[in-house]
């Protein structure tokens, strides 16, 4: 019995198959590099670095974010302890704003997929914006839209913590530091290959998803229909996939590949841009836990900042690209 395959699905199927291996390959090298110098940098000394409002923290926390590659709603649990460390506002913002854009894996597979002119414009968009927005909204004061709440708990360096003398006598261990006196050290990457495979199984189904929807885009969707509405003909084309992409909970590194099959069907790199930051920037998820940080103010400001960068990006890459 003879099973034919029709042009359509035997293309959709090449595509599928070059992208999981691609994007596979390039998603494990890249985290296991950005694993080993995570293990330089500790979260200690990440809110240490962000303590203040200098210049240089902006700068700071824009590298930070990128070799700390969250996707935007495990940024949160970072931002709580920033904020209760009472790290500047305005790096901290900055690092929000970076950390699931600037993220090394996502250039990668950006650079690998559409070469680096439209890489380098998106890292350009994303750190530009990232840092003039943090400087403003700290220089506007929308400190003020921190939830008091937030800014009043305690961390680990908190007076709570501290013991009087007479209690460092009678225990070796304070309540915020638990480590063990032992005098083998085990190696500083051990188990990393474990955590990089761990992460990379946590997003193989997003990443399949991706390569299977953008794969079916190649083979199946009408080329005439992409271009007509979203091809770079259409100045509006890249406002509205900055709307589509911000409401939307869409790892990078599954919108990468659905962008990619995009483009070959005539999308223009303005719009396929302007939804890879907007997906990869913010979602109604991230939205929702940053209600228990936020007040609504600064909420809509860190949408309307997301969107402006997604529509930056996206103009840039119509002229440049």
């Amino acid at each position: 019995m003879n099973i034919q395959i029709s042009p359509q699905m035997a293309n959709a199927l090449e595509m599928f198959i070059i992208l999981a291996v691609e994007l596979s390959v390039l998603f494990l090298a890249i985290s296991y590099l950005v694993g080993m110098l995570q293990r330089h940098i500790p979260a200690e000394k990440i809110e240490a670095a962000l303590s203040s409002n200098k210049t240089r923290s902006y700068f700071l926390a824009a590298a930070l974010g990128a070799i700390t590659p969250f996707c935007s709603c495990s940024t949160i649990p970072m931002l709580k302890g920033l904020v209760r460390a009472r790290a500047g506002f305005g790096p901290m913002m900055v690092f929000l704003f970076s950390s699931p854009l600037l993220n090394p894996v996502i250039v990668a597979l950006l650079a690998a997929t559409f070469g680096f002119t439209l890489t380098g414009i998106y890292v350009l968009a994303a750190l530009f914006v990232s840092l003039i927005a943090g400087w403003i909204l700290q220089t506007a004061g929308f400190e003020r839209h921190i939830r008091d709440e937030e800014k009043t708990k305690n961390t680990c360096a908190s007076s709570s913590c501290s013991n009087t003398a007479k209690e460092k006598e009678t225990t070796s261990v304070s309540c915020c530091n638990d480590a063990k006196s032992s005098d083998t050290k085990p190696s500083r990457y051990a188990g990393l290959w474990n955590e990089v495979w761990k992460d990379f199984v946590s997003v193989l189904p997003y990443l399949f998803i991706g390569i299977l929807i953008g794969s079916a885009i190649y083979g199946f969707m009408p080329e005439d229909l992409l271009q007509e509405y979203a091809g770079s003909d259409n100045p509006f084309a890249i406002p509205l996939a900055a709307v589509i992409g911000v409401p939307l909970y869409i790892r990078a590194e599954a919108v990468i590949p659905l962008a990619s099959a995009l483009m070959a069907k005539g999308v223009g790199a303005g719009a396929v841009l302007a939804l890879i930051i907007g997906s990869a920037g913010a979602s109604l998820t991230e939205l929702i836990l940053l209600r228990a940080i936020f007040k609504t103010r600064l909420i809509i400001t860190f949408v309307a900042v997301v969107f402006s960068m997604a529509i930056i990006a996206g103009y840039a890459a119509a002229m440049f690209y």
